[in-house]
C-alpha cells in the first residue's frame, strides 16, 4: 500500500516540566470524534483529520463500555480499524530517542470483536509485534526506539484474514538520560555494546515500598506497579515511606524515575536480628533468547543501619552488584537518588528473579534496600522484540545443532578417540588425587572462596574421603571422644593446620537413619546463620553416615545447666544463650519461603562455642513447614521425650508453635537448673514442667529456681523470663506466642537485667563518692588545696 503522511497541523503540546520541552510529542485517541484531555495532556481525535490520515479502509468503533484501566478510560472508547497494510510517517523534529506507546482494549461494538483481531506492527526496521492478539482488557505496549531519519514510519500489517485496530497511540521525544549507555553485562567487567542500533520494550516497571505510581505522577506518564504482589516472602521485608527525604540538589532528575519511586523502598527485615542473614527476592515472567536491560533505583531514605548501608544484588543464579556500597556512590549523603544499569541474558527459563541481600563484608550491618527496578528488553540480531521470532531462531539452532550431530555420529572413529582420551584424562586426575591423599595433602578439604569474613568454616558442605576423616580423628579414636547421642558418637577432628571440628559418626544403619543423615545434610546446606551449627562437610564412603561440623568449643547449654561439674552460668549468660537460640529458631521459622520446624529443640542440641555463643544443631528430624494456605503438616510423631508438644503427640498436626512449646521446656531447664525428667526427686517433682507450672501460675518463682542463681536474684528481669516460658507451654497452640514474639519478651528481659545492672553500679559510685567527701570535706572545701593534701586525706579515708 502507499505510504501516506501522518500530518497534524497542531502546536505541540508542552511538557509540564521546565527542564524538558518534548520537540515531538503526538498523542492520539484514535477513532475519536473529539479531543480527550488526560490529565493535563491532551489527546487529539484522529477522526477530525480524517481526510489526511487515509488508510485502505477507514474505519471507526465505539464502545459503551468503560473498562478499568491505569490511563483514562475514555481513551478506549473508541478504535480505530485497518483491515489493510497501513503505514503512518510522524515527522520529526529530532533525530533522537523516542517512546512509542500503543493502545489497546480489545471490545465488542455492533460490527467488530476487536479480540479477534490478530496483526503485526513494526516501526522502522524493528518489529514490535508479530502475529499479535490483544488480551482481555485493557493493555499498553510500550517502546523506545532511536530514529535516525526525519520520519517515523509506523506499520500495521493484519494477519491473513484478520484486521488491526489501535485506541490510542503516544509518540514523544526522550531526555537523553533516560537511555542506558555502554551497560556493562552481568558477570563481566566489559562494557556492553551500547544499544543505540536496538529497540527496547519496557517489559516492567516497578515501584517498591508497595506503593503503585500512577502516570499522573510522572514526567513521562509511565506507570510503575506495585512490588507486593512479585514478592516471594513478604515477612522479610519492611515496606518504608518518605517522600520528603528525597534529595534534589545532586543534579536529580525526574525523568530517571519520579519523587515518589525514590520516595518509598522495600528493605531487608533485619532489625528483629542484626545477626540474620537472608535475601528478598522479587519475581518477574520474561521471553527466552533475549538480552534484557536491568536498571535499579537506590534512595536511602531513612537509613537506621549503624554503619554504612553496603548490601548484594543478585539476578538469577548471578550476581549483579557485589558488595553495593550506596552510601559511598551517594557520598552519605541521605535521601540522595542513584541508579545503575546492567544486562543479562535470559536463555532457558521464562522468569527472571531480583534479589537484595545482606553482604558478607566485615562489620556491615545485614541491610539491604531497593526503591525501584525497570526491566527492558533489548532486539534480537534480527531486529525483533516479539518472542516468536526469538523461538524460530532457538528451534533454527536447535535444528542445525541436530544435523551437526548426525554428522559427528557419522564419524565414529573419532568418538572412540574422544571417549579414550576422556578416559585417560580420569584416570591420570584420579591416580593423582589418591598419591596425594597417600602423602598426607589435604586437597580433599577446600574452603570456599565465598564463605563469610566472619566464619573459618564453609557455607555448603563437601563431600570428605574416609581417610581424610580417619587421619583427623585418629581413627575415631576414644580419647578424642568428645559426646554420643541417639545417632552416634561425635569425636573431635583436626587438621594439619590446627583447625578443629566435630565429627559425628551414625552408628544406625536403618533405613531411617540414612533418611536422618541425608535430611540434616540437605537442611544444613540451605541455612547460614550466625546462631546455627554450620555444616562443614559429609562423608557417605562404605555406608558411612559421617557429618562434619564446625567445633563448639563448650559443649551443650544441658551440660552448663546439670549432671556435670563445669562451671555453672550467671543469669546474664542464661538469658544471652536463650537469646541466641530463639534467634536461630525464629531464622528458621520465617528465613525462608516455606518455615523449617527443627522437632527436636532441647537443651542437648543447644551449643556453645568458645565465646558462650549459642548455636542451634542437630537437624536429623526437621521437617519443611505447611503451604501458605495451610495450617499445619501431618506428619509421623518424632521428637524427645519430656520436649514433645503435647498437641502435636495428640494429633500429629506439626506447626512453628510446637518449636516454640519444647523451647518454652528449655527455658524452663535453664532458669530451674535441673532435668525434664529426675526420677530420683519427689513424685510431685519428677515432671520439670508440671513441677515448674504449677508454682509458676502462683507467681512463686522462688520455689523453682536454679540454687546457683539465688544469690543474683533479678526479681523483674526472671518473672518476665518465667511469664513468657509459662506462655509457650499453653496446651492449645493457638494461645503460644510465635518464636518472633519470644525473641522480643527474652530482649525485653535481658534490657531489664542490664537496666538493673547499671542502676546498681551508679548507686554504688555514688556511695562511693559521698564516703570519699564525707572523709575529705565538702567539695567547697578542696578550693585551694594541694592535691598532695587530697590524696593523702583519700588514702587516710580508704585505711580507716
Amino acid at each position: 500500500m502507499k505510504i501516506h503522511t501522518f500530518l497534524l497541523f497542531i502546536s505541540i503540546l508542552k511538557c509540564t516540566c521546565q527542564e524538558f520541552d518534548p520537540p515531538d510529542n503526538y498523542l492520539i485517541d484514535c477513532g475519536s470524534t473529539e479531543n480527550t484531555r488526560v490529565d493535563d495532556r491532551l489527546f487529539l481525535a484522529d477522526n477530525l483529520n480524517s481526510s489526511i490520515l487515509s488508510t485502505p479502509e477507514i474505519i471507526f468503533v465505539k464502545t459503551s463500555d468503560s473498562p478499568s484501566s491505569i490511563y483514562n478510560s475514555s481513551l478506549y472508547k473508541t478504535a480505530r480499524i485497518l483491515n489493510g497494510s497501513s503505514n503512518y510517517s510522524f515527522p520529526m523534529k529530532q533525530r533522537d530517542w523516542h517512546l512509542i506507546r500503543l493502545h489497546f482494549f480489545s471490545f465488542v461494538s455492533e460490527t467488530f470483536d476487536l479480540s479477534s483481531a490478530k496483526f503485526s506492527v513494526s516501526a522502522q526496521k524493528f518489529i514490535l509485534l508479530k502475529s499479535f492478539r490483544p488480551p482481555h482488557g485493557p493493555v499498553v505496549k510500550e517502546y523506545s526506539v532511536n530514529v535516525t531519519t526525519d520520519n517515523l514510519v509506523l506499520t500495521f500489517t493484519p494477519s491473513p484474514g484478520s484486521f488491526a485496530f489501535l485506541n490510542a497511540l503516544e509518540i514523544i521525544s526522550l531526555p537523553g538520560q533516560v537511555i542506558p549507555d555502554g551497560t556493562p553485562a552481568v558477570n563481566s567487567q566489559q562494557p556492553y555494546t551500547s544499544v543505540e542500533t536496538q529497540a527496547l520494550e519496557t517489559v516492567w516497571r516497578v515501584n517498591m515500598g508497595n506503593e503503585t505510581v500512577f502516570p499522573r505522577n510522572d514526567k513521562l506518564s509511565r506507570y510503575w506497579l506495585s512490588d507486593r504482589e512479585r514478592l516471594i516472602n513478604s515477612n522479610l521485608v519492611e515496606f518504608v515511606s518518605n517522600v520528603q527525604a528525597v534529595n534534589e540538589t545532586r543534579g536529580y532528575s525526574e525523568f530517571i524515575a519520579p519523587r515518589s519511586v525514590y520516595g518509598t523502598a522495600t528493605k531487608l527485615h533485619s532489625q528483629p536480628d542484626p545477626n540474620t542473614i537472608i535475601n528478598v527476592t522479587w519475581s518477574f515472567g520474561v521471553d527466552t533468547g533475549f538480552d534484557y536491560v536491568i536498571r535499579f533505583h537506590f534512595c536511602d531514605i531513612g537509613n537506621r543501619s549503624p554503619g554504612p548501608l553496603i548490601f548484594n544484588v543478585f539476578l538469577n543464579s548471578g550476581v549483579a552488584l557485589r558488595d553495593l556500597d550506596l552510601s559511598s556512590k551517594t557520598s552519605n549523603v541521605l535521601g540522595a537518588p542513584y541508579y545503575v544499569d546492567v544486562i543479562t541474558r535470559i536463555n532457558d527459563i521464562h522468569n527472571l528473579s531480583v534479589s537484595i541481600g545482606s553482604s558478607s563484608v566485615k562489620n556491615a550491618y545485614p541491610d539491604g534496600i531497593l526503591n525501584g527496578l525497570e526491566i527492558i528488553k533489548i532486539s534480537n540480531s534480527k531486529g525483533s522484540l516479539d518472542p516468536a521470532d526469538a523461538e524460530a531462531q532457538t528451534t533454527k539452532r536447535a535444528s542445525k545443532t541436530k544435523v551437526w550431530l548426525i554428522v559427528g555420529l557419522a564419524i565414529g572413529s573419532l568418538l572412540i578417540f574422544i571417549v579414550l582420551a576422556f578416559l585417560l584424562v580420569v584416570m591420570i586426575r584420579r591416580r593423582r588425587r589418591d598419591n596425594a591423599v597417600h602423602s598426607g595433602e589435604d586437597h580433599s578439604i577446600i574452603m570456599n572462596r565465598e564463605s563469610s569474613e566472619n566464619s573459618k568454616y564453609p557455607q555448603i558442605g563437601y563431600r570428605f574421603p574416609l581417610m581424610a576423616v580417619q587421619e583427623a580423628t585418629d581413627n575415631f579414636s576414644e580419647n578424642l571422644l568428645i559426646g554420643i547421642g541417639g545417632f552416634g558418637k561425635v569425636y573431635e577432628g583436626s587438621l594439619k593446620d590446627n583447625t578443629t571440628f566435630a565429627v559425628k559418626r551414625g552408628i544406625c544403619q536403618s533405613q531411617q537413619g540414612h533418611k536422618d543423615f541425608r535430611n540434616e545434610i540437605e537442611m544444613l546446606s540451605q541455612f547460614r546463620h550466625r546462631h546455627l551449627v554450620s555444616l562443614i562437610g559429609y562423608c557417605d564412603e562404605k555406608d558411612e553416615m559421617i557429618i562434619i561440623y564446625e567445633y563448639m568449643e563448650n559443649g551443650t547449654l544441658r551440660d552448663h545447666l546439670y549432671g556435670t561439674n563445669l562451671p555453672k552460668l550467671n543469669w546474664k549468660q542464661r538469658l544471652e544463650i536463650c537469646i541466641g537460640s530463639a534467634r536461630g529458631i525464629h531464622y528458621l521459622h520465617t528465613g525462608s519461603a516455606k518455615a523449617i520446624i527443627h522437632r527436636d529443640v532441647k537443651s542437648a542440641n543447644i551449643l556453645l562455642d568458645e565465646n558462650m555463643m549459642a548455636k542451634v544443631g542437630d537437624f536429623g528430624i526437621s521437617k519443611t513447614g505447611p503451604e501458605i494456605d495451610q495450617t499445619h503438616v501431618s506428619t509421623a510423631v518424632k521428637g524427645s521425650f519430656g520436649y514433645l508438644d503435647p498437641e502435636y503427640l495428640a494429633t500429629r498436626k506439626l506447626t512453628e508453635k510446637s518449636d516454640v512449646y519444647s523451647f518454652g521446656v528449655v527455658m524452663l531447664e535453664v532458669i530451674c537448673g535441673r532435668p525434664v525428667i529426675d526420677p530420683s526427686l519427689p513424685r510431685e517433682m519428677v515432671n520439670l514442667i508440671e513441677w515448674a507450672l504449677k508454682w509458676l501460675s502462683r507467681g512463686r518463682l522462688d520455689k523453682i529456681l536454679d540454687p546457683h542463681l539465688v544469690d543474683e536474684i533479678e526479681q523483674e528481669s526472671m518473672q518476665k523470663f518465667g511469664e513468657t516460658a509459662e506462655k509457650c507451654l499453653a496446651e492449645q497452640v493457638g494461645d503460644r506466642p510465635s518464636m518472633g514474639d519470644v525473641l522480643w519478651n527474652l530482649e525485653n528481659a535481658l534490657q531489664i537485667l542490664e537496666n538493673h545492672q547499671r542502676l546498681k553500679e551508679r548507686n554504688e559510685v555514688e556511695q562511693s563518692v559521698s564516703i570519699a567527701q564525707y572523709s575529705m570535706g565538702s567539695l567547697g572545701d578542696l578550693e585551694n588545696v594541694p592535691m598532695s593534701k587530697v590524696f593523702s586525706k583519700m588514702v587516710k579515708a580508704e585505711i580507716s
